[in-house]
């Protein structure tokens, strides 16, 4: 088993990696939530038929009582009334300060879960269970939690960490080709902001065979380097902006698809070509660097670009959490495998992006 500790002071917590994690549960979470006696367990309609029922047996066999909170597949549960749905169901089962939430599912649960769990009660003690490969190496980690408003995503929001984080590879093999590749994006994320060689030894196998067989590394390098960057800054206000490379322009590439046509790694593969292609513009980033993370994107099945409107990037870039008034901090590319922040206007940024080829 791979461990890595996210030490904030106060809030530490170990995310652990290994296959057959997810029937231990119920140890594990016994070891951070001695006082628990009830846990709500967030799922979804797609994980809970896959996992509830073996999850339930370990946690019930470490002296949990256990209530299952089952919402709708997909981005479209992650909403403020879905969460005061959530908060009801909390106090219907009777939850109290000692007891916990656990999120078992991809990306939305965990969202959806977490927010809840930092908001019921005032909090209560989270456990992440992630089962897409986009939630193990990416949301699940670093306390960001939220719900989307009918502006955009994660409008409404909290940093709340977990008190464990178990990522457990066997739940990937039930995953679809597109929703792992989804994944991918997150993990290409961390080789062009992190580590170069990261990103070449991708680019050298980027089959699904080949990247399944050395999935526990790949696990362990993205959350690795986001356990760097929170533990540096915890609420994204400096350092943590480099995880949002690709981002700014996917949020608008998911706006463009109405949040139906693209998945957010669809979107933000698109987002670090994009990106990439800018940073050249602005003289930042190497003339080669966009062909490669095409080139790899394009071998993973994700699009390299996406149609999208004025209107779109527009409205995508004036609601980005990384603006300040009239600007924006947009993260670029000086090599691959190093990010920087560059601030400009957002009416340039939008006039730029437009542009593009």
């Amino acid at each position: 088993m791979k461990t890595l500790t996210v030490a904030l002071p106060g809030r530490e917590y170990d995310i652990l990696i290994a296959r057959g994690l997810l029937p231990q549960a119920g140890e594990r979470v016994r070891a951070v939530l001695p006082k628990a006696v009830k846990l709500a367990v967030v799922t979804d309609t797609n994980v809970g038929p896959l996992y509830y029922n073996r999850v339930k047996a370990s946690l019930e066999a470490s002296g949990f009582e256990c209530r299952a909170v089952v919402i709708p597949a997909g981005e479209a549960s992650k909403t403020p009334s879905l969460l005061a749905q959530l908060w009801e169901e909390f106090m219907d089962f009777g939850l109290t300060r000692t007891d916990g939430v656990v999120a078992l599912g991809g990306g939305v649960v965990g969202d959806l879960a977490g927010f809840a769990a930092a908001t019921v009660l005032r909090g209560v003690g989270l456990v992440q269970l992630p089962t897409t490969l986009l939630a193990q190496v990416d949301s699940s980690v670093g306390g960001k939690v939220a719900v989307d408003l009918a502006h955009g995503k994660n409008l409404a929001g909290a940093f709340y960490q977990p008190r464990l984080v178990l990522m457990d590879p066997d739940a990937l093999d039930t995953l679809g080709l597109r929703q792992f590749m989804d994944g991918m994006a997150e993990v290409v994320k961390y080789g062009c902001i992190w580590d170069g060689d990261f990103f070449d030894s991708l680019a050298a196998r980027p089959s699904r065979e080949e990247l399944a067989a050395d999935i526990e590394h790949i696990l362990y390098t993205c959350c690795s380097a986001k356990r760097s960057v929170v533990m540096e800054d915890e609420r994204d206000t400096g350092a943590r902006m480099i995880l949002n490379f690709g981002h700014t322009l996917g949020h608008a590439y998911e706006l463009a698809g109405r949040y139906v046509e693209w998945t957010h790694g669809e979107a933000v593969a698109a987002g670090m070509c994009a990106a990439a292609r800018l940073g050249v513009l602005l003289g930042v980033t190497p003339a080669d660097t966009p062909q490669k993370i095409e080139a790899l994107c394009a071998a993973l099945g994700l699009p390299t670009s996406i149609p999208c409107s004025a209107e779109d990037y527009a409205a995508a870039i004036g609601l980005d959490k990384k603006g300040a008034g009239a600007d924006i901090t947009l993260i670029l590319l000086d090599r691959i495998g190093h990010a920087v922040p560059r601030r400009l206007p957002k009416k340039q940024l939008v006039g730029l992006v437009s542009s593009l080829p």
